[in-house]
Order: C-alpha cells, then structure tokens, then sequence
C-alpha cells in the first residue's frame, strides 16, 4: 500500500500543501508542495519495497509497453548520451579512468564514455531487460547499487545519474552515500533530472520534481559544490527547457548540511512555464519538439 512522506525529503519539515493531483497510466499520482522550502514531492507513494518490484518487473512495461529497449528509446538514449559528452567538453572534463553510470539502462552512455576517454565503465541497471542488452553489448552491469559494492569495485571519478534521482526516495541521503562511499575524492557525479517548470513530470515513478533551486539545494545539503547547472531541452528540443542537467564535486570542507534556501512562488513559476511551452509548441512546433525524438 502506498505510504505518506510525513517529512521533507530535502529539509525534513513537517509542513506541506497539496500541489498537484491527477492520473498517470492507472495510478493516482500526487505531489505535495513544501511550504518551508519549496520542494515538490510525491505523497503518498509506494514505498521502498513496492518501489524494489516495480522497477525490476513493471516500470518498463507502464512506460514504454515492452520490457526490452524500443527503436526509439535507443534513438533517444543515444543522442542523450550525445549531449551528455558535450556539457563534459564545456566544463572541461578531460579525463576519467574509472566511471560509474546508476541506472544505465541500455548502455549507451557507458559505450560513449568509454570510447571518448578510453577508460574502464560500469552500469548498475535493476531491469532485467535493459541490462542484458548492455552485457550483450559487451558493458559490465551489476543490477544494484549493493551488488556493486559487494563486488569491491574501486571507486569512481564520475558517477552518472541520469533521469534517475527524480526516482530516489531520500535524495539527500543517497546522495551522501556515493560521495562518502563510491566517487573519489576529486571526482564529480553527472545528474540530469525533469525540469519542474517545463516537463510534464508528475509520473507514477517520479518522487521528487526538481527546480534547478531545489535540485542546487539537495547537492548542497549533501555535500557537493555545483560547477555546471544548466536547464535545456536536449535532445527533444531546441526551445523548451525541459531537463536540467548538473555538474558537482564533493565539498571541501562539507558545508553546514542544516541551512536550506527557501524558493518561492512556486505554483506561479510552474504556470508561467507550461504556458511559455505552449506557446512556444504553437509558433515554432519543428524546433519546439524535434521530429526526429518526437514524444
């Protein structure tokens, strides 16, 4: 049965306001809004078992129809994986030996990673599916962050989540545990997340909607200094900034993890920008959802 988030993911207050409520695929999916600090937060949700079976056994088959990688799933993973290894150029990361991809699903990013820096890669991917297409493909993917570490891999100079924290109960915390437990000490981890303001992310599977104010907040609480936080549309479009994608490192010295900025009007930003999406869908459709990675 689905449980109640009576806390705060980000800053554990007690206080929240229904913020949105709706149907997603046979679910009933609602978000509170915290009115501390801002975040957008799904409750009631399933909890971390529910959590456990519906990744291994459902997710694929409410979100794609097939548990195996579609034609256009791949097409879509690949040029992600593309835009990815260009905000890495940006930033000037020029070498990685030992790289780490949390829910890696077909592999794609773990194949661009290690054709561009020549380095050794690792995917962890719970769905069975997905992961084998990886191995098929030649990539080394272990289905849980626990088997993982049970394997006594060494740790990592970049760890990728890409649309995966959004999925992660206790951002915070998990957050936490890669720094202190998997990424080295000047390593950076790579997250790229729905853009609270642009996409239409109150899905069944997403447990936090992230502004880039809360997603800096949660990076901050956790340890980490932000070098790149960029919002955008890549690859499905030229104009609405869809994702927000971020670059960090671990924090020294670790900042005092008790202070949160609060962000404010919240419901007036999220208005604001469905309604410039729409607008833009209608004047400028072929830039505004690239036809190629359409959906």
């Amino acid at each position: 049965m689905p449980e109640s988030v009576t806390r705060c993911p980000l800053c554990e207050d007690k206080r929240s306001t229904t913020f949105d409520q709706r149907e997603f695929r046979g679910y009933q999916v609602v978000n509170k809004l915290c009115t501390n600090c801002g975040l957008v937060y799904q409750s009631p949700r399933m909890t971390e078992s529910e959590l456990e079976i519906f990744y291994q056994s459902e997710y694929r088959q409410v979100y794609q129809g097939s548990q195996g990688p579609s034609n256009k799933d791949l097409s879509v993973q690949k040029a992600r994986a593309g835009a990815l290894l260009d905000i890495l150029r940006e930033v000037g990361v020029d070498k990685i030996n030992h790289f780490a991809d949390i829910g890696s699903s077909s592999g794609l990013l773990l194949e661009e990673i290690k054709e561009e820096f020549k380095c050794q890669v690792i995917g962890i991917e719970p769905g069975e599916a997905y992961r084998v297409y990886a191995e098929n493909r030649g990539m080394k993917v272990y289905e849980s962050l626990e088997s993982l570490a049970e394997a006594g891999e060494p740790a990592f100079d970049l760890i990728s989540m890409i649309h995966v924290l959004e999925h992660i109960p206790d951002p915070v915390n998990f957050l936490k545990q890669l720094r202190e437990k998997f990424l080295t000490s000047n390593g950076n981890i790579l997250i790229e997340v729905p853009n609270l303001y642009a996409h239409d992310c109150f899905e069944v599977a997403h447990l936090i909607s992230f502004s880039r104010h809360t997603l800096f907040q949660v990076m901050k609480k956790a340890g980490y200094t932000t070098i790149f936080l960029q919002p955008h549309g890549q690859p499905r479009s030229k104009l609405i900034p869809l994702y927000i994608t971020l670059l960090a490192a671990p924090s020294e010295p670790a900042p005092d993890q008790s202070t949160v900025e609060e962000e404010q009007w919240i419901r007036l930003k999220r208005r604001t920008g469905l309604a410039h999406r729409r607008i833009l869908e209608r004047l400028f459709p072929r830039q505004a959802w690239l036809p190629e990675y359409r959906g």
